[in-house]
């Protein structure tokens, strides 16, 4: 079984940025994480999980129309890790920000929570 582990969130002002982490571990083969096309997720309170940014395993970018221009996500095969850096942040940004894969078939992490006071 494969661990997802999510860190890096905070409480930060409006205009603020953060760099959250994302690193799994476990029941993986060789190679296994490079071949996933990875995403980051968030959920605010009273609201459905919903889909940030995703980077496939040749590199390929693609966003939220809410997060376009101030978010960006990029990974570290080597370390099986996946990152969202976090610029411009908005009071509506607060939320709990999960990683995954995008086929699924992981268990969710705990994730990590991001708090914007304005």
């Amino acid at each position: 079984q494969v661990q997802l582990v999510e860190s890096g969130g905070g409480l930060v002002q409006a205009g603020g940025s953060l760099r959250l982490s994302c690193t799994a571990s476990g029941s993986m083969y060789s190679g296994m994480f490079r071949i996933k096309t990875m995403g980051w997720y968030r959920q605010a309170p009273g609201k459905e999980r919903e889909s940030v940014a995703v980077v496939t395993r040749d590199g390929n970018t693609n966003y939220a129309d809410s997060v376009k221009g101030r978010f960006t996500i990029s990974r570290d095969n080597a370390k099986n890790t996946v990152y969202l850096r976090m610029n411009s942040l908005k009071p509506e940004d607060t939320a709990v920000y999960y990683c995954n894969t995008v086929a699924g078939g992981w268990a969710w992490g705990q994730g990590t929570q991001v708090t914007v006071s304005s």
